[in-house]
């Protein structure tokens, strides 16, 4: 069984990024074969190609965490779907193929009037909205909410998710061109991150306290937002796009001086103030399949609306759209049909 992959030979660069033919072994017992059919793309990738993601190996390995496809073969011990099935799953790096094999239960049947871009449009954004916003936000109704990257794919499903909840969603994006999106999705206000963010974040407030602020940005904005919380106000970060470049390779210097003027939280003010911040990578929470799973049920249970696709790039082009994805011009998800 052959298959097509973009193989890192050397984590630091996307031109280390190659196309290669290789031999894919039969699925074990506990496995499906997945024809892949569409991939997610996530920051997540761009840092693991960059040698940035400490959970990725730094050579020789297959990049990308989220993919749907059709079951191609099945291991003898897996009843949960059958062959000819459309499925969406993650996966702990390897997505950037054509075929892959995967433990049956990280992939899941899609809903029959999704694309399979959509079907690469959910797992990730969804749990990693949920998990931001109820198992670390403790997200109550009517309260209010700050959504960084508000126009991304995981920034459109938390609005969604909050808008169920009946919170008030104040979302920031970094240029004008993506607020009619926001307006779209029903965020209750939008900001457009600047030198002024503190004013207009105030502006915005009108009085009402900050209850909870999901970041993916870092830096400036991170350390501006955590000074609007109220007392018992969380913060929960997941991303940390202000260390991402443009480039086919990472600024080295840009990232000390990020590195450098990071925000810095001390205990003792914490204490005083009744603030928290809680950071989370999904990758970790990888082995814990059954909560994960738990999830995703009370997600699909919310009755959202179909994944919101971007842009869609051909497999031929996978590099071209990761360097697109790294402009950060783009809203929704950004997705490599195969």
């Amino acid at each position: 069984m052959r298959k097509e992959s973009y193989r890192i030979t050397k984590a630091g660069s996307l031109n280390n990024l190659v196309l290669v033919d290789e031999e894919l072994r039969e699925p074990a017992d506990n496995e499906v074969a997945v024809d892949v059919k569409a991939i997610g793309l996530n920051f997540a990738d761009i840092f693991t190609i960059f040698g940035l993601y400490r959970a990725a190996p730094k050579s020789d390995f297959i990049p990308g965490i989220e993919f749907s496809g059709a079951v191609a073969a099945r291991g003898k011990l897996v009843t949960s779907v059958d062959v000819g099935e459309r499925v969406m799953g993650s996966i702990r790096f390897g997505a950037y193929t054509t075929r892959l094999n995967i433990d049956s239960r990280y992939v899941m049947r899609m809903p029959d009037d999704w694309t399979f871009e959509q079907g690469a449009s959910f797992i990730v954004q969804a749990l990693t909205a949920y998990y931001a916003l109820f198992t670390l936000g403790n997200l109550q109704p009517r309260q209010t909410v700050l959504i960084h990257s508000a126009a991304g794919g995981v920034g459109i499903y938390a609005n969604r998710i909050a808008k169920k909840f009946t919170a008030y969603t104040i979302g920031t994006v970094g240029n004008a061109a993506k607020i009619n999106i926001l307006k779209e999705e029903a965020y209750d206000d939008v900001i457009v991150r600047s030198r002024n963010f503190s004013r207009d974040l105030e502006q915005k407030l009108d009085g009402r306290e900050l209850d909870l602020v999901l970041d993916s940005i870092g830096g400036r904005f991170q350390k501006e937002s955590f000074k609007f919380l109220a007392a018992s106000g969380r913060m929960v970060s997941y991303g940390l796009s202000d260390y991402a470049s443009p480039a086919s390779r990472p600024d080295y210097f840009r990232l000390l001086r990020r590195f450098m003027s990071r925000p810095r939280y001390d205990s003792m003010e914490l204490i005083e103030s009744n603030k928290s911040i809680l950071g989370f990578n999904l990758i970790w929470l990888y082995n814990r399949v059954e909560q994960l799973k738990d999830m995703l049920c009370e997600i699909q249970a919310l009755g959202l609306e179909k994944p919101f696709v971007g842009l869609v790039f051909p497999f031929d082009q996978l590099k071209a759209a990761i360097s697109t994805f790294q402009s950060g011009k783009t809203v929704g998800k950004v997705v490599v049909k195969v």
